[in-house]
């Protein structure tokens, strides 16, 4: 499994975080070596347990979407532990995409947002090309 997440870490850039909205890698080595994609839509505090352990809920971007919560712990939800589940080895770890949130301004409105249209008008997220 440390082969395989070395060789994922030169092709993939990860976060050494994650958050509600990330999209993380998971990877399962038995019984055959599966990497697929999944968005974090959850992330609750287990309080039953002693140490940092979280309710992850996510959605497997899969045919059809699967919706899951698994319960990790903090190293194993940023990728810095191997765990196993049903004695499989599973990684999981965000995927930096490069995305900068918008901060909001003064006005309510993101940096970089467009200004909303005048009142009446419609508005189209589809450029018109003649």
């Amino acid at each position: 499994m440390d082969k395989l997440i070395a060789e994922l870490t030169k092709v993939v850039k990860f976060k050494d975080s994650t958050d509600i909205g990330d999209l993380v890698l998971i990877v399962a080595k038995e019984p055959q070596v599966m990497v697929s994609y999944a968005l974090v839509t959850g992330i609750e505090r287990d309080d039953s347990r002693k140490n940092e352990w979280w309710h992850v809920e996510m959605t497997l971007l899969s045919l059809p979407p699967q919706k899951i919560t698994w319960t990790l712990r903090t190293p194993q939800l940023t990728g810095m532990e191997v765990f196993t589940m049903g004695g499989e080895q599973r990684f999981v770890k965000a995927v930096d995409l490069g995305i900068i949130p918008l901060q909001a301004n003064g006005d309510g409105q993101g940096a970089g947002a467009k200004p909303s249209p005048p009142e009446g008008k419609k508005v189209s997220f589809l450029k018109r090309v003649k």
